[in-house]
């Protein structure tokens, strides 16, 4: 029996006849697990690593599940670097066009475009590996953001990324614009942590005359929220309004599908759920609709981008290549582009269905869990991200009654498990499908490090077999 039939914990118990608190229950998901051999092709980091040792460090794999910040190393990665620097140091300039792998360095970006874009939902045409997540961004607003005196709005939620707002804002000003009155921002409603798509749509109404453009993330960084990319993408299209996201979140993570939902634009970085490596190489989408205009669009343009049959030529007149490489600039960096090689040949070995279904129910017994064992009337945190499945990805994201997050975060980290922390008080969990199980978010779970003064964890008794789905209750965020 497989259980990526199941996305609700516990009626994959209640069919298992197990306790869906139990720690039976945790490996019993492992062994059917159909994904569960891809653990061994990333390396682990051990507790003794990762935290101040003491007589009480165990010699063992920590658990982590800070895939969303950092992606674990794949164990191909590093034969794949020793494989270029071997060229490098034997062939020299030869490794561009002769190269004994048959990777030339002239088109190391093309050994990963098609994985990259299957991992997405795109056209390979319609993806470049390039540069990093914003200066991408700049690009693509550069080319998509082109304000007229009746539409010069740009659109976005007031809590994006850092990153994101300031690229924003200076493209604004870039085009003598007041982000006074050319940036709207969506913030949640009162009480609320989320944005609604009802929300989103509504501001899309009132502005539609007056804006040019739409930039979301697909994932919000803080909260684990995912966004209705398709609904709102083809509202903002109905009202002639250019639609860009921001998936540094959602890519690896969500099943996406740019090309059928008709995204304008989209940029990502590679080294959260894609495993790239610190820094990693980022990538771009752009709709091949928009290649395959009679009107060009404006882009700024380097080498790279340039017909590859003329490239070397050295020719002064810009001929681009059809599709999202057209927006190259420079040649990509061949350590970069294969540390991503390593982790899209993993990808490859299943579908972006087959893991969001695994991390589906990964997080939904992650949300479980901590529902059952820290009931209120007065928990250790609330759960901020959405509570339905559909609407969160890998990520659930817990605030801590104040003051109190750091030192939580310091003990998770000595009992060996690795999260990430958004000051002041949010700690976020993400369990990632290609290398997480469902013992370690048992394990997670059952560390009595929550409190500030530590407490019995409560266990409560295994549902009926006529247990319903799971449904928002307790201390669930809104």
């Amino acid at each position: 029996m497989s259980i990526s039939s199941s996305s609700d914990p516990l009626h994959l118990a209640n069919d298992a006849a197990l306790d869906v608190l139990s720690e039976h229950f945790a490996a019993y998901c492992d062994a059917h697990d159909s994904l569960s051999n891809l653990r061994s092709e990333f390396h682990v980091p051990l507790c003794k690593d990762i935290t101040t040792q003491t007589p009480d460090t165990p010699n063992e794999e920590c658990i982590y599940f800070c895939g969303n910040s950092l992606g674990l190393q794949p164990k191909r990665t590093e034969s794949l670097l020793l494989e270029e620097l071997a060229v490098w140091k034997q062939r020299g300039v030869q490794g561009h066009f002769r190269h004994p792998l048959g990777r030339e360095w002239v088109a190391i970006d093309e050994t990963v475009t098609t994985q990259m874009a299957t991992v997405v939902g795109a056209v390979p045409a319609e993806v470049a590996v390039m540069g990093s997540l914003t200066a991408n961004l700049h690009l693509l607003l550069a080319s998509f953001y082109t304000p007229t005196k009746e539409r010069y709005k740009i659109i976005m939620e007031s809590k994006a990324f850092p990153s994101d707002h300031y690229a924003i804002e200076s493209q604004i000003t870039w085009n003598k614009l007041s982000p006074s009155s050319s940036l709207i921002l969506i913030d949640p409603l009162p009480g609320n942590y989320h944005l609604t798509t009802p929300q989103i749509l509504a501001t899309i109404d009132e502005h539609a005359d007056s804006t040019a453009l739409i930039m979301l993330s697909g994932l919000q960084f803080y909260t684990g929220q995912a966004f209705d990319i398709q609904l709102i993408t083809q509202h903002a299209h109905s009202k002639g309004i250019l639609v860009g996201w921001d998936l540094a979140h959602a890519a690896g993570n969500l099943d996406l599908k740019l090309h059928d939902w008709d995204v304008d634009f989209a940029a990502w970085c590679n080294y959260k759920y894609i495993n790239a490596g610190p820094g990693a190489i980022a990538s771009i989408f752009i709709h091949e609709r928009h290649s395959l205009s009679q009107t060009p669009r404006p882009r700024l343009s380097g080498w790279w981008g340039h017909d590859k049959a003329s490239r070397f030529r050295m020719e002064n007149v810009f001929k681009a290549i059809p599709g999202a490489a057209g927006y190259q600039l420079s040649n990509p960096s061949v350590l970069d582009v294969v540390a991503l090689l390593g982790s899209l040949q993993i990808f490859s070995q299943t579908s972006m269905t087959a893991l969001r279904a695994k991390s589906q129910l990964l997080t939904t017994y992650l949300h479980h869990l901590l529902l059952t064992h820290f009931p209120g009337p007065s928990p250790p945190f609330t759960i901020i991200t959405p509570t339905s499945p559909s609407e969160r990805g890998a990520q659930l994201s817990l605030l801590f009654k104040e003051g109190t997050m750091q030192r939580v975060f310091e003990r998770l980290e000595r009992a060996g498990c690795v999260v990430d922390e958004r000051k002041p008080d949010v700690i976020r969990v993400a369990p990632a499908p290609l290398y997480n199980t469902f013992r370690e978010v048992w394990s997670i779970v059952s560390k009595n490090v929550y409190y500030d003064v530590p407490v019995r964890i409560l266990h409560v008794r295994r549902p009926s077999s006529h247990s319903q789905p799971l449904s928002p209750n307790l201390h669930s965020g809104p």
